[in-house]
């Protein structure tokens, strides 16, 4: 059965009423057609109540209806076709096929114009997609001292910084800062914090050496008294603690404490990483959640995640945990989050991705010195594309 929107459709185009969409909606029912009796039904009553203000010629006609449908229409011989005179009744059969032809040619025509397939997009370059260039990071730290005021450390002179008590703040010619004098019993606490892009060195008061990676931050007091050595951590942290077996050194890092008396390790405290890590790379330390506690040995990585549950593994490449220390990206089978959140706080930009994040893994060393477009050109031989916009980068599909 036909139904009366189709009717109403047919209809309004012969009367030159359609919409775009309704002609669209029409020409896509015509496509669906195998039955040319339907087809004849429906646009042959259209055309019957449709007065033409144009004539065709019914050689025209025949020509169409033959071309369209292998047939004709049986010319009937027409006279006076100037302007427009009306066609007599016994020729509106013929030339109603003859506008059915047209229309599903036409009509089918822009169907199949307005489905086909986009082109596939013209790969760009990777110079076109590379619109700008990042620098690395480097070394660039704000200190912020126990009364609020702040210095930047990687503009301030060498010399004498300021005072805490009786402790004098240095930064040193080769542009590290170091804790000189003896403290009190008043705890002055300093932070040091590193921008994304940023890093830098720093000599505890007792001795120890600290690496903060970028976007990271460590609070300590100016002089270490009483029974114990604390600081906290947020982001990256690598440690090189000065021994002094009767008073321990303390990490709190978000829901895990790190306890040490001599040892290197590395504690990775970033919020948007699934768990904290910490990674002994020698010496002993023992790493506590809660009323949980876990001594490591060298080689060991305790995590912590979100839920406050204890894991440790053994057998860690503590190279690859300590290669942004020593100015490298070090990756095992990360996948692309993984590296790309390294680039992120390293060149100071944001990540998205077009479409879904790809599924691929990445194994090897690269230097966090070289330009961004370097490192992602290095990236890019795994199969995955970037485009560069300003401090953007967009992971192509």
């Amino acid at each position: 059965m036909i139904s009366a929107r189709i009717n109403y459709l047919a209809t309004r185009y012969f009367d030159n009423t359609c919409t775009p969409a309704e002609k669209l909606e029409l020409a896509e029912w015509i496509s669906r057609q195998t039955d040319d009796a339907v087809l004849q039904q429906v646009l042959g009553d259209a055309w019957e109540s449709h007065v033409p203000l144009i004539q065709m010629p019914d050689e025209m006609s025949d020509r169409i209806v033959a071309g369209m449908f292998g047939r004709t229409t049986g010319t009937v011989a027409v006279t006076g076709t100037s302007g427009a005179e009306v066609v007599p009744m016994r020729n509106r059969r013929k030339i109603w096929w003859a506008a059915a032809g047209l229309f599903l040619m036409g009509g089918i025509g822009m169907w199949a114009w307005q489905h086909q397939p986009a082109p596939a997009p013209v790969a760009e370059s990777r110079q076109q997609r590379y619109k700008n260039e990042v620098m690395p990071g480097s070394n660039r730290a704000i200190l912020t001292l126990a009364d609020g005021s702040t210095i930047a450390l990687d503009s301030a002179g060498n010399g004498l910084l300021g005072r805490q008590g009786a402790v004098k703040i240095i930064k040193q010619a080769n542009g590290e800062l170091a804790y000189i004098g003896n403290g009190n019993s008043e705890a002055m606490y300093n932070t040091m914090s590193t921008p994304r892009g940023g890093q830098y060195h720093l000599t505890l008061p007792d001795g120890t050496q600290v690496w903060l990676n970028a976007a990271s931050s460590i609070t300590y007091p100016a002089a270490f008294t009483g029974k114990e050595r604390k600081v906290t951590v947020k982001g990256e942290a690598y440690f090189e603690v000065t021994p002094n077996a009767h008073m321990p050194f303390r990490v709190a890092a978000g829901n895990t404490e790190i306890t040490v008396l001599g040892t290197r390790f590395n504690v990775n405290a970033y919020t948007e990483e699934p768990a904290i890590r910490t990674t002994l790379v020698d010496g002993t330390v023992s790493v506590a959640v809660g009323k949980i506690s876990m001594m490591l040995r060298p080689r060991m990585q305790a995590r912590v995640g979100k839920d406050n549950v204890l894991h440790v593994t053994e057998n860690i490449d503590t190279d690859e945990t300590i290669a942004w220390k020593n100015g490298f990206f070090q990756f095992t089978d990360a996948d692309m989050p993984t590296v790309m959140r390294q680039i992120e706080k390293w060149y100071d930009v944001n990540v998205s991705y077009e479409g879904a994040i790809p599924e691929k893994s990445f194994g090897g060393g690269i230097q966090r010195s070289l330009p961004l477009t370097k490192v992602l050109g290095i990236l890019e031989e795994n199969g995955v594309k970037f485009k560069i916009e300003g401090k953007k980068i967009i992971v192509l599909k």
